[in-house]
This record gives C-alpha cells, sequence and structure tokens, in this order.
C-alpha cells in the first residue's frame, strides 16, 4: 500500500496532530521501504512523512542547512530537528513498536548505534546492490 499525502506542508500540520515530520529520500529503496513500512503502521496519524526528491521540498524552511539525504532527518512539532537514529526511535515509538529500537539509545550502546548508522547511511548506496533497484543519491 501507497500513501500520499496532498496539500501543502501547512494543511498537513492543520490536518494532523503530528508528533514527528519524517524527511526521506524518496528515490533510494531501502529508505522508501522503511517509510512504507512506517506509514502502514502510522495509525493515529503522528507520524507525517516529507519525501526529500520532490521539487517542492525546501530544506531551509526547516532550517536545515547540510545535505539532507545525507543522514535522515525529522522535525519536531517546536520546530526542532532530529538526525540519524533518533529519528528512528522516535518514530518506531510513535506506532507502538519502540521497545524494538530502546537498546539503540541505552547508555554505552547509543554511540555504538549511532556511528553504525552513519556508517550505513554513508554505503547506503553500495548495499542497495542487495535489493532489486540500485538507490540513487
Amino acid at each position: 500500500m501507497h500513501y500520499n499525502i496532498k496539500g501543502t506542508a501547512s494543511q498537513v500540520e492543520e490536518m494532523h496532530n503530528w508528533k514527528l515530520k519524517i524527511f526521506y529520500d524518496g528515490a533510494c529503496p531501502l529508505c522508501s521501504r522503511e517509510m512504507r513500512f512506517l506509514m502502514r503502521k502510522n495509525t493515529r496519524g503522528t507520524l507525517v512523512f516529507e519525501d526529500t526528491t520532490t521539487a517542492d521540498f525546501d530544506p531551509q524552511k526547516y532550517g536545515i542547512s547540510t545535505d539532507v539525504n545525507r543522514v535522515i532527518h525529522a522535525a519536531l512539532p517546536d520546530g526542532s530537528i532530529v538526525t540519524g537514529v533518533e529519528v528512528f526511535r522516535r518514530a518506531y515509538r510513535e506506532i507502538g513498536l519502540g521497545w524494538l529500537l530502546a537498546p539503540t539509545g541505552w547508555p554505552g550502546l547509543k554511540s555504538i548505534f549511532d556511528l553504525l548508522y552513519l556508517i550505513f547511511a554513508k554505503n547506503r548506496k553500495r548495499i542497495s546492490r542487495f535489493f532489486p533497484r540500485a538507490c540513487k543519491i
């Protein structure tokens, strides 16, 4: 099942009591697969998804000055930005599966998982070769 959010960002925000707006690389099969999973599980509507590869996406609107597709980013309702594994920890909590990623935030393990994610994100193009379509970043 594929979900599309129609309307402008402000209309979407008015429609949802969202807690996390996830910015994802829609051209990357690995990223898109994970977002489709989260979209299916987002039964409470607290997650909002924005594909960074669309022509109207402007990272500066959210104060993101770095390459938004280098690592995953998400906005919180107060305007602050979270990145990396923290995005997934928060998203999984919102869909009721926070226990799956809870260990990635534990003291002693958090820095290891954060580093592993950075390595994964940097190499996702190579990793995607094991999947039917190549990741375009």
